[in-house]
């Protein structure tokens, strides 16, 4: 289950959500509970099968 990051149009607050199958289009956002909110992208970082891991160059230092 992935973690989005959005950000809210209204007051533009941005804010993180753990989103179960299709709930990106139930997003609203925790500070003025506007609907109108957009997913940002974001870093992302995985572990392969084979144990070898791979992040986008922008990770924070410390993340492998």
């Amino acid at each position: 289950m992935p973690i989005y990051e959005y950000q809210c149009e209204k007051c533009h607050h941005c804010f993180e959500i753990l989103v179960l199958s299709s709930d990106d289009e139930k997003a609203t956002c925790p500070e003025c509970s506007d609907s109108r909110v957009k997913r940002l992208l974001s870093s992302t970082c995985f572990i392969g099968g084979s144990g070898g891991s791979g992040c986008s160059k922008s990770a924070p230092k410390g993340f492998s």
